[in-house]
Parts: C-alpha cells; structure tokens; sequence
C-alpha cells in the first residue's frame, strides 16, 4: 500500500487549502519514542506495515458492517502481513518499495528466531499481559504493549536489512478499502481465474477493476497460489502500483470529492511517526506520489524451509538482504564503493554518455526474467533500452558484451557496468548499439534480485530443513515499476 499512502498523503497535503493543514496535521495519528534515525546510510528509509487491526488508526472499533466488508473474520489480531521497506536514496534516484515476506525467518529481540510477522503479535502481547499482571490498566497495557511491538518489529527489520529506520507508517485493513474506494476501484489483471475461499477470492481471468472488500480479497489471497506468500506480494505490488497511478489520474486530482474522500482515508486509517511532519513527509513522497518507484521483493533462499519444531518458513540470507538493500542506495553493505564504480575489469570503464548508447539485452541462462533486470539495470545508469528477451543464437558458456568493435568505448563501458563482462565484435551491430548475451555464469548487477533461485541447499547454521528434503528455488518477479502503464497479468 505504499505507492497507494504516499500518493494519497502527498496529494492530500497539496490539493487541499493552505489552512486546512494545521487541521490535517492535527487529526492524523501518531506515535513517538520508537527510537527512529540516526544512521547515515545513504537514503531514507521508510517502514509501511500493513496490519489485520479490528480498530481505525485512532483505537476506536470498527463497526460490524465495516468488519463484514473486510472479510476478516472475527478474530482479534495483530498480524503484519504487509512489510514494506522504502529505500529513497539521497542522491536523488529512483526509490525502491521492498517487500518482506510475512514468514521471512529472522531473529526477533526477546523471541529468538521467528516468523518476522511475530514481531509485532508476539511482542505485544507478551507485554500486554506482563503490564495487567503488574496491576497496569488496560488501557495503559493497551498502549504500551503496542509501542513494544512496533519496536520489536523495527528492529527486526533494521537487524534484517542492514540499516537504520528513519521513518514509520501503519495502515490498517479499513485504509487499504478506504482508499481503493476513494478512487472507485483498481483495475488489475488475473493469469487464470480464481475461486479461494478463505480469502474470498472469486475472479475471472484478465483485466478487472476491483472495489473495496474484492481487492481486499485480491491482495490477501495466499492458498492456492503457486509460489504462496511470494505470489501474494507480487499481486500486492501491481496492485499498489495501479492504485497510485489511479490516485494520481486527472479524474482523481480534479475531484473535489475525491480529494475530500481521500483525505478522511488517510485521516482514520493511517499512523505516523510524530517526528514527521506532513509537509517532510509530503516532500519526501514526492517521488513515489509522481511514480518514481520500482517495487521489487528482498533475496529469498528457500520459501519452503522448515524449523526443527515443524513450522513452515521463509529462509533468507541475511548478508544477502544487507548487500541488496544496501546496492539500492549505490553503497555496498560495508560502505566500500557506490556501485556506480562496481568493475571487476582490470581495465578502467571509458567516460562516455550512456544516453548515446542502445544495449539490447538477451539471457541464454536458466533464469526466467533475468534479461529484464538487467536491461532495467542499465537504463537506470541512463543506457537506451533496446531490444529485450531470450537468446535464440548457438549455445554460449560465457555472459559476452558484443559491438560492432569489441574495442569500442560502449562496447567496454557496458561490459564494465556489468560486473568486467567478456567482449566480442560483431559487425552486424550498428554503431551505438550493443548486444549483451547473459549465460548461466552472470553473478553480476541485478542477480540481487534473483539470489537463491538456483539453491538447493539450506545452511547448515540456519537451524532449518527443506520442507521436501530440497530448498524450493525462489526468482523473484522482476521489478514492478509504478510508472509502467496498465496493470500487469498476474497469478
């Protein structure tokens, strides 16, 4: 829901009267003392977390039609099965929402190793009930209790990903309806039709515009999916993206009454950090509100890992985490260079202007999606994308960076952004254009987001099995970019 909150908050802050946002600024919810910032680590790092609360973003209990709306059923929860970290770099970059899986395992403070969604429920819980035995009211449990499990939670993260939160925002079920109705639905796109009914989920198959408690049951589904939890994220994405750009949509910003529905979305359902002001924070969103935002998923090891004690969960290399997280601010995990300098050739990279330069981009390689990453990758760097897919050419055993002269400065520069790829001439190439062919052995910019989806052994230090006796291969989708238009065909 982040693309969704942050068009919906930046829109709001700037589509409304200069003298109503002392008003807004005063009825929004807040928290403090959750011991945010203070880490300098090349960006802004904001934690959204989606949570299954029964309450608006004030404490007060929604209303049994609300709850039937939500499909929630009746049980009192806490879970936080939407995890989303947004790296905005301070260089001016693209911003990154980076999902977390809900049984992404982790070590979670005073828990031990858990399901990261434990670190909230968990945590709150077993302050709450110490705090009533201690003669605390409940109110006061209820409180403090809640400000313990979003620590717990931020620090979880924080140990997770190798940085310091700067920033917290909360949305519960009720915003996520509320929004999606403000802008009269989402539209979104089904592989195949579905009928899961502990979500709700009934759809037919292609593109659909979904309302309120359907696109609740749209981005819940998780059974029946193939990849699980990982698809679930998928659909949230493309979901979230497709909201922002309806948010954003002349429709929307010239719609009083729009304006004025979104504005109640945000101001019952979301909670802030105190130390946020609305106009920061509206600066701050001001590239994902405009969809300068690319939704991609943290490194995934095996998504069928099981503990020693039976409990299904996601296993993840936390140096993997830290090094990716840490590439989407252009650092490395241990602060060394920006990857704008990453080469492993002994020979410097030519200065010359990537715009110039058109890179075709085909994978000869076993993983699916690789040739988009990469291209992705590249464009980032200001390289014009060319011609993007699989490679149909003689079989190849090395990842080669080819040009009408192998010696040429685009020729070498593209290979050494790449990792010091090998070069080759061919003169069917025109000048200005390079064809990158990927073979099994690339590990280098863009493999992040892939990492895991050839293992197939678990670490032996991580206390976990495969669940079938084989780590289950995990590749991620590739990215999801806000800006792309129409929303993408998912499962």
């Amino acid at each position: 829901m982040i693309a969704a909150v942050a068009a919906a908050l930046a829109l709001v802050v700037t589509g409304i009267a200069w003298q109503r946002i002392d008003s807004l600024r005063s009825s929004l919810a807040s928290i403090g003392g959750l011991g945010l910032g203070g880490g300098e680590d090349g960006a802004v790092d904001i934690l959204l977390v989606g949570t299954d609360s029964r309450t608006d973003a004030h404490g007060n209990p929604l209303s049994q039609r609300e709850l039937d709306a939500l499909r929630a059923g009746e049980e009192v929860a806490n879970n936080t099965d939407t995890i989303i970290m947004i790296r905005v770099p301070n260089d001016g970059r693209s911003a990154t929402a980076l999902s977390i899986p809900r049984d992404t395992y982790v070590d979670v403070p005073g828990i031990g190793m858990s399901k990261i969604n434990a670190a909230y429920g968990a945590t709150k819980e077993t302050t709450r009930l110490e705090l009533v035995e201690s003669g605390s009211d409940a109110a006061e449990a209820e409180t403090e209790s809640t400000k313990a499990g979003r620590e717990a939670l931020i620090e979880s993260v924080g140990d997770l990903t190798g940085v310091t939160v700067d920033h917290y925002a909360e949305v519960g079920l009720l915003g996520f309806v509320l929004l999606t109705d403000a802008v009269g639905g989402v539209e979104v796109c089904l592989n195949a039709p579905v009928d899961e009914p502990l979500s709700g989920a009934r759809f037919d198959a292609g593109q659909q515009t979904l309302e309120g408690p359907d696109a609740l049951s749209f981005v819940r589904q998780r059974h029946g999916l193939p990849r699980g939890d990982l698809d679930r994220i998928v659909r949230q994405q493309v979901f979230m993206a497709s909201l922002a750009q309806k948010v954003l949509s002349a429709k929307t910003l010239s719609n009083p009454s729009k304006v004025n529905q979104l504005t109640a979305a945000v101001q019952r359902s979301v909670v802030l950090d105190s130390d946020w002001d609305i106009m920061d924070l509206a600066t701050q969103l001001q590239g994902l509100a405009g969809g300068d935002v690319t939704f991609s998923t943290i490194p995934v090891e095996d998504i069928n890992a099981m503990t020693d004690y039976g409990e299904s969960v996601v296993q993840v290399d936390p140096d993997e985490v830290r090094d990716f997280v840490a590439g989407l601010a252009g650092r490395t995990s241990d602060d060394r260079a920006p990857d704008d300098d990453r080469t492993t050739s002994a020979t410097p990279a030519p200065d010359i202007e990537p715009s110039t330069v058109t890179v075709d981009v085909t994978n000869a390689g076993d993983v699916a999606g690789l040739a988009s990453v990469v291209s992705a990758e590249l464009s980032s760097e200001g390289y014009v994308e060319g011609e993007v897919g699989n490679y149909t050419g003689s079989a190849v055993s090395s990842s080669t960076v080819y040009g009408a002269d192998e010696e040429s400065d685009e020729t070498r520069a593209v290979a050494a952004a790449l990792g010091g790829l090998d070069t080759a001439t061919d003169p069917t190439l025109p000048e200005g254009t390079v064809r990158v062919v990927l073979a099994g052995d690339y590990s280098g910019p863009g493999t992040s987001t892939f990492a895991g989806s050839e293992s197939t052994t678990t670490s032996s230090s991580s206390g976990l099995t495969p669940a079938d006796g084989t780590a289950t291969p995990a590749p991620a989708a590739p990215p999801i970019d806000a800006g792309s238009e129409g929303p993408r065909c998912v499962n």
